[in-house]
């Protein structure tokens, strides 16, 4: 017995749509996973046969093989789980789902059969609908961040038995007779459109409106804003660099719609997409890393590499305060970035290419020997 879902997973920041295919054949019971899954993929057999039979069906006692294609992609992460409960259920005959033209399953699973989000769900899904996909099925808490990709159908559930429930209720039936496999003939009682939700104000606690004098500073952060140029602060402690700084992205202009898309995979991907129900991020981001940041975690790397602070502040602000406390090697993996607007990590595996389009802006203190300070002034005085 043969059957295929489909599932995805992130490749960076990027969606890939994967093949979950399941064979049931007669043999020694013993369940398999192929495909490069990495430890939580391969974790997954044991979570789908728990949840499986705590929600009143039966894992197959034969040989079952569940291949990930493309096999020579390597896979990480926990979302297969409910593509490949689905697969099992439908390929041993105990479930029959609606005859999707394609249907995206995403999720982990709880040993009770209930599901938990994941990460990067809008990359999935708006690679999914690229690639011709009209439905998705995913935990109830990535409902929300889902719904922002437009023309999706976005079917939610919480628990597996509220999908079998759908079922018997179709089937009028007060409890499921295991002898006949469940049908289930529409999703549509678990749909949800991007209505529900509402797209998230802009909005910034300091605003740059409430700083008083400094006029020329202000001239400068200006003109810096008006063609998103680097910006270097240096003056005394105290003097107001980072209270301006933190009050730039509130003079930008508004991000556009692909912008607001971007910005706000790259922060799903990175799973530091706070309220995801409160629609795409409008506020350009602003980072500021502490000075013991690594280079890796500057520019994004890792055994499976991760967009770091340079992608984060994608179309937005990247400052570093007391910029000579930095190590040197951290500023010079800058270089690339600010030339390329984009950064590029290779692996043994594979190369990832994450967006790096930011403005730089940056604040010192005078040097303490005062040696600039010196020659200054005997210019002033002797010109």
């Amino acid at each position: 017995m043969y059957g295929k879902m489909y599932s995805a997973c992130l490749y960076g920041i990027d969606g890939v749509l994967i093949q979950v295919e399941v064979d049931i054949s007669n043999g020694l019971p013993q369940t398999s996973i192929i495909g490069l899954p990495d430890s939580a993929i391969r974790e997954a057999v044991e979570r789908v046969r728990a949840g499986i039979k705590n929600c009143g069906f039966t894992f197959p006692l034969q040989r079952t093989t569940i291949n990930l294609a493309p096999a020579d992609l390597r896979k990480e992460g926990s979302a297969f789980d409910l593509a490949i409960a689905l697969g099992i259920l439908c390929t041993s005959g105990q479930l029959i789902l609606p005859q999707e033209d394609k249907l995206l399953l995403i999720g982990e699973m709880a040993l009770d059969g209930s599901l938990r989000p994941v990460t990067g769900i809008l990359s999935m899904v708006d690679r999914a609908k690229r690639e011709g996909f009209s439905a998705v099925l995913l935990p109830k808490e990535n409902a929300a961040e889902a719904a922002l990709i437009e023309n999706m159908n976005i079917y939610a559930i919480s628990h597996l038995n509220e999908l079998f429930a759908l079922g018997q209720q179709e089937a009028g039936l007060a409890s499921r007779e295991k002898s006949s496999p469940l049908r289930i003939s529409s999703f549509d009682g678990l749909q949800l459109t991007s209505s529900h939700y509402t797209a998230q104000e802009a909005y910034q606690i300091e605003d740059y409106a409430d700083v008083l004098g400094q006029q020329h500073v202000k001239r400068a952060l200006t003109i810096a804003a008006a063609g998103m140029h680097n910006i270097l602060l240096m003056g005394p402690p105290g003097t107001g660099k980072t209270m301006l700084i933190k009050r730039l992205p509130t003079i930008l202009p508004p991000m556009t719609e692909q912008e607001a898309l971007e910005t706000t995979k790259i922060f799903s991907a990175a799973g530091k997409l706070k309220e995801p129900g409160a629609g795409l991020l409008r506020t350009r981001p602003f980072r500021s890393p502490h000075h013991t940041i690594s280079a890796g975690g500057l520019i994004g790397g890792g055994t499976i590499p991760k967009p770091g602070e340079v992608s984060l502040a994608h179309r937005g602000i990247l400052f570093l305060d007391e910029l000579p406390e930095f190590n040197r090697q951290v500023l010079e993996v800058l270089r690339q970035p600010l030339e390329d607007k984009s950064v590029t990590i290779s692996r043994a595996r594979a190369v990832h290419t994450f967006p790096a389009r930011f403005m730089l802006a940056a604040s010192m203190n005078p040097c303490p020997c005062r040696q600039h300070l010196w020659h200054k002034y005997s210019e002033a005085e002797n010109p």
